[in-house]
């Protein structure tokens, strides 16, 4: 297939409500330097975090006119630089478009063709779908990480986490599995909590009819928990936190109860200090772009590796996603903000429809 001189591209100019700023575009289609490569853009997923940096309240803001989706695609090479001897025209790869912090700026998916680093490249099979292959860089490398690394959790331990219901939640749970890793998993609603305990979860926790930390003690005691992941942040954050054994480590990657949240200053959690220092607890936050931001492309290529050998092999499975034409791109916006949305948006183009099959 030729490449085109022109492309379409998703594009804000301005801070804004996505849905009023975004707006299709015209461009043209950029050619790689050295150590570079030419991606043919398949399919390409709307995060909440997308819509959140263009809002103006993610960790870094883009200079404006950007284009959207910063954070993963897969596609297929369709040129190369110089210094590229690892790569071949025609591979699929998926492209991890995060921009690390501090580091620079990485080209943005939410457009037909774009120019990518070479490191940012991982090579993926024709048999992985392209809804697994788009979301393989965020959310199944979040899990992996926050469990082996951030945590190091071992056999036999009981890992707790808020948002057992959220994709990472999700993976959590089955990677934990797979370790042999024991998991309290935390949920809002008691229609959830049959769903996780057949995801895998050991037990589930429901906060809208028990009391987060009388049953985590009844779970874990004697020993208590050690280690627990936090996406909530606000009153179920401060709780998680409590109820650590002395010496627990929680790690805070997120905060759903503040999702519509604009102020900083109402981004909190409200730790109670007794807890804190006598039992000398550890809270940190984890996030990801920080993380490209400090790791080597080596190393980072090597985590991305595992997280597509452990969802090729089926321990790790991505909930399906739900495809949108790029110009159905409001209706995929939208889905990726509706509450109990049960799938995935991304926007599939028109070469990917083909590819891959799991």
């Amino acid at each position: 297939m030729s490449i085109p001189e022109s492309m379409r591209a998703l594009v804000a100019d301005k801070i804004g409500e996505p849905a009023d700023i975004l707006r299709m575009e015209t461009r043209p289609v950029p050619t790689p330097n050295a150590g570079q490569a030419l991606i043919r853009v398949q399919a390409t997923p709307v995060h909440a975090s997308d819509l959140h940096v263009l809002r103006g309240r993610y960790g870094f803001a883009p200079e404006f006119p950007t284009v959207g989706g910063h954070m993963e695609c897969v596609g297929r090479i369709e040129a190369l630089g110089s210094d590229t001897e690892a790569l071949k025209i025609g591979q699929r790869v998926v492209n991890v478009a995060i921009p690390p912090v501090p580091g620079p700026r990485v080209a943005a998916t939410w457009q037909e063709f774009l120019v990518a680093d070479v490191h940012t490249l991982l090579p993926v099979p024709d048999d992985l779908s392209d809804s697994d292959a788009c979301q393989l860089a965020v959310n199944p490398l979040t899990a992996l990480l926050l469990v082996t690394r951030e945590l190091d959790a071992r056999p036999g331990e009981w890992l707790l986490q808020t948002a057992a219901g959220s994709t990472v939640g999700r993976l959590v749970i089955q990677l934990a599995q797979h370790l042999g890793i024991r998991t309290i998993n935390v949920v809002r609603r008691r229609d959830a909590v049959e769903e996780i305990k057949a995801l895998g979860g050991d037990e589930v926790i429901c906060t809208e009819d028990e009391d987060l930390l009388q049953r985590i003690a009844e779970i874990a005691e004697p020993a208590g928990v050690s280690k627990a992941l936090d996406c909530v942040a606000g009153q179920v954050g401060a709780q998680v936190s409590q109820a650590l054994a002395p010496g627990g480590r929680l790690v805070v990657y997120g905060a759903l109860s503040t999702h519509r949240q604009t102020e900083p200053s109402a981004l909190t959690i409200p730790l109670q200090a007794r807890s804190v220092i006598y039992e000398n607890k550890t809270v940190r936050g984890f996030w990801l772009n920080r993380w490209f931001g400090t790791t080597s492309p080596a190393d980072a290529l090597d985590a991305l590796s595992e997280v597509r050998n452990l969802v090729a092999d089926g321990v790790l499975t991505i909930p399906q996603g739900q495809p949108f034409p790029l110009e159905q791109y409001a209706e995929a916006l939208a889905l990726a903000e509706t509450p109990a949305r049960g799938a995935k948006p991304y926007l599939l183009f028109e070469d990917g429809s083909s590819h891959g099959t799991r």
